[in-house]
């Protein structure tokens, strides 16, 4: 299961580490997903979506 968001598409940033030395190594960054319930289009399913989804109400949560 891919680590990106359903709603928005969010997915995993790639950046370097630097060290106090000015050394870099690979890292990334993964996005807050959370496992919701949701009604899309009269469908009640499970999906992963970004916190950030979720507060500003992109979603409407299931019962």
């Amino acid at each position: 299961m891919a680590r990106v968001c359903d709603i928005c598409g969010k997915g995993k940033q790639i950046g370097n580490n630097v060290s106090h030395a000015n050394n870099r190594t690979k890292r990334e960054w993964l996005p807050n997903l959370q496992s919701v319930k949701i009604v899309k289009n009269g469908i009640t399913k499970r999906v992963r979506v970004c916190t950030k989804c979720i507060k500003k109400g992109n979603i409407q949560k299931a019962i």
